[in-house]
């Protein structure tokens, strides 16, 4: 069976969002276009991944293209939570990152877990074969607004230990610079992520107008436990409350 490839080229809203209590929460992206919604689980890491890089993308776009961006800006429009039901088509595996220069338009390709290594040349691409897929075509202020609400979602939540940084619980904390111990958190293999090279010559592949880059990095690939994150224990948001199909595991 052909893979299923979920394209929004002109997205109502397109946010990350979560469900669950805080220490507790499932992250999701969700594209929504009138009636259709789509959303994907992934993991926190891979929220701030993206985002990240989106910022890193439209400030290089402008300073090789000359290409208006929106400024940086920590103000978020949009803050209502995630349309309800999460009904998750997938958990995302590898993320992709592009530029369409010919409709100015950053594009988000997120692909589905695989439990084998995925061909980098399928991502942004409409071959048969490969995982499922959503792409999500962005204006540059739709972009910076997605990477705003996405920074704000990853950092609210559980106040910080002042001595070791650490998320502190309701049930006490174990500080780990007052002679505690913290097992350090398992990152699953979906940390994948595969954006331009734009760091570097931004060449343009074929005539597609997208910007893949063939690295991933060390830091952008975790450990092959294959299992869903939960919450990272670093902060939490109210952004989402009650369950999902999804859910977390």
């Amino acid at each position: 069976m052909s893979r299923a490839i979920h394209v929004f080229r002109s997205p109502d809203r397109f946010v990350a969002g979560t469900v669950g209590q805080p220490g507790d929460r499932t992250f999701f992206l969700q594209a929504v276009h009138q009636t259709r919604v789509v959303s994907v689980m992934l993991e926190k890491q891979q929220v701030q991944i993206l985002a990240d890089r989106i910022g890193m993308l439209l400030e290089e776009i402008h300073r090789r293209f000359g290409t208006p961006i929106p400024p940086e800006t920590d103000s978020v429009g949009d803050l209502n939570p995630l349309i309800m039901p999460v009904d998750a088509e997938f958990q995302v595996g590898t993320m992709g990152l592009g530029w369409d220069a010919e409709s100015q338009a950053v594009v988000i390709e997120l692909l589905a877990v695989t439990d084998t290594e995925i061909d980098e040349s399928i991502v942004l691409d409409d071959t048969d074969e490969g995982p499922d897929a959503v792409r999500v075509f962005l204006t540059t202020v739709a972009a910076r607004d997605f990477a705003a609400r996405s920074s704000l979602v990853i950092s609210a939540g559980r106040p910080p230990c002042p001595i070791c940084g650490g998320p502190l619980d309701q049930d006490g904390h174990l500080c780990v610079r007052t002679n505690g111990y913290k097992r350090g958190a398992e990152l699953s293999k979906s940390l994948d992520f595969i954006d331009p090279d734009v760091f570097r010559s931004l060449a343009v592949q074929d005539e597609s107008l997208f910007l893949v880059d063939e690295e991933v990095t060390d830091e952008d690939v975790a450990d092959e436990s294959g299992e869903p994150d939960r919450d990272d224990p670093d902060g939490d948001d109210p952004d989402g409350e009650g369950s999902a199909s999804g859910g977390p595991r």
